[in-house]
């Protein structure tokens, strides 16, 4: 089984900053994997074509389950707003999505509240003070030949000591679910404090930020340790360079 998280950056490259739907589906195709988690992904955004990025990366992995949960409606840097139920689904849309080649039993999707104030980022045009987004963990149950294994992703937020009120609310949230359990995503955080606060075990140790010269690991592949051992070894740990996103993604391979 591979395990896979990236965060897509909405698909945009580095070099020219387009975004092109062959280079997503190019840069996903070559994950190969069997579950794949992604932050980052725009539906109907004019930024990235209008392209549904969840499909687009479900069609390059022939995977048959997929589903896109919604952090915001509107344009992350321009105008948005939280999503809410009665949101078009014609709207901008920006979140995160679990993409499986195993069938889903259920699925569950989990609000994460922004942070209550501006926060300082450093970014190309020097340190702004930045409103913080609402983020989601969704999750959900796959029929694997081995068994259900409850697997959830989520983007988690930049501002200090937030995110961890969050990654604890994650935790939380898959502890609903049954053994085992997997968490892919960008947890904004490195290994030592994502081990610290949650117990969970890190399938991968590998820097994938920023993506021309890792320096740090902000995505995580992580196990419950409760029903771990069902899950078999690591075999591979992969962080291709794809034409996309400024993270590399992160692949795991488990053989029981």
């Amino acid at each position: 089984m591979r395990l896979a998280t990236f965060n897509l950056l909405h698909g945009r490259s580095l070099s020219d900053g387009a975004v092109h739907a062959d280079r997503v589906r190019d840069a996903v195709a070559d994950l190969d994997a069997d579950v794949l988690g992604l932050q980052e992904v725009d539906r109907a955004q004019p930024r990235s074509g209008g392209l549904d990025l969840t499909v687009l990366c479900a069609q390059a992995l022939e995977a048959p389950a997929h589903r896109f949960a919604a952090a915001v409606v509107g344009t992350p840097g321009q105008t948005w707003q939280p999503w809410h139920a009665d949101a078009d689904i014609a709207h901008p849309q920006y979140g995160i999505a679990l993409v499986s080649r195993f069938p889903v039993q259920r699925w569950q999707i989990t609000q994460l509240p922004a942070a209550p104030v501006r926060s300082p980022v450093l970014t190309g045009d020097g340190l702004l003070l930045l409103e913080d987004e609402p983020r989601v963990l969704l999750a959900a149950v796959l029929e694997t030949p081995d068994g259900p294994l409850s697997v959830g992703t989520t983007h988690l937020s930049f501002v200090p000591g937030w995110n961890v009120r969050q990654l604890r609310h994650v935790v939380r949230a898959m502890r609903a679910l049954p053994a085992p359990r997997i968490l892919l995503g960008d947890l904004n955080m490195p290994t030592g404090p994502v081990r610290a606060f949650t117990g969970w075990r890190p399938l991968a140790r590998a820097a994938t930020f920023p993506s021309p010269f890792p320096r740090t690991q902000l995505d995580h592949v992580l196990a419950d340790p409760r029903g771990a051992s069902a899950l078999g070894r690591v075999v591979q740990v992969r962080t291709p360079h794809p034409a996309v996103s400024d993270h590399r993604p992160l692949v795991v391979r488990l053989d029981r």
